[in-house]
């Protein structure tokens, strides 16, 4: 596998950039890329560097770690240190606590963690967001997501300015931002 085309990388972190400033509002993802790679692969390789450690949260015998390593030159590192993961498989309430937070005065340690989703529409819980970026509240209902994710993310965004930024990529490449000041309400 080789890097991504310079314009797919500019839009890729030009829609990251989008859905972090609008948290649940969809941005579309280039479709070039998404022709080559997991959907929630997409935001990791166009943001991985020789600098930055990332992990790929995979099923086995799936080499997405591999290929980023090989395009980007990244190193590969444990969720627990990664400041770029992306989570193919479902991940548990334990995994998200685990991931890097950064500190009071390191915020910028954070791990930005990409969650594969098949929609952000149409799952069994509802959630209302609301903080900076989200005009009064904003609903979205992702599909695919682990039971518990939404208090394990909670108790880690809760030591701000410390936490976890989040993505929601949909198969179908569009990418919802949930930053770690944006508040989740669930709902069944």
């Amino acid at each position: 596998m080789t890097a991504l085309r310079p314009a797919d990388s500019q839009q890729i972190f030009r829609a990251v950039l989008e859905a972090l400033a609008r948290p649940g509002t969809p941005m579309p993802l280039p479709s070039e890329p998404l022709r080559l790679l997991a959907p929630a692969i997409t935001p990791i390789m166009a943001l991985a560097d020789s600098t930055t450690g990332v992990c790929v949260l995979e099923r086995p015998g799936e080499h997405w770690a591999d290929k980023i390593a090989t395009a980007t030159a990244a190193p590969i590192w444990p969720a627990e240190m990664a400041r770029l993961v992306a989570a193919v498989r479902p991940v548990s309430a334990d995994e998200v606590r685990g991931f890097t937070r950064g500190s009071a005065e390191a915020p910028q340690d954070a791990a930005l963690v990409s969650f594969a989703v098949r929609d952000v529409e149409g799952g069994p819980r509802r959630w209302t967001l609301t903080g900076p970026g989200v005009r009064d509240t904003t609903t979205i209902a992702p599909q695919g997501m682990t039971v518990g994710f939404v208090a394990a993310r909670a108790g880690v965004v809760a030591a701000y300015p410390g936490g976890i930024d989040v993505l929601l990529v949909t198969d179908d490449g569009r990418i919802v931002g949930l930053p770690r000041t944006t508040t989740i309400t669930e709902e069944n």
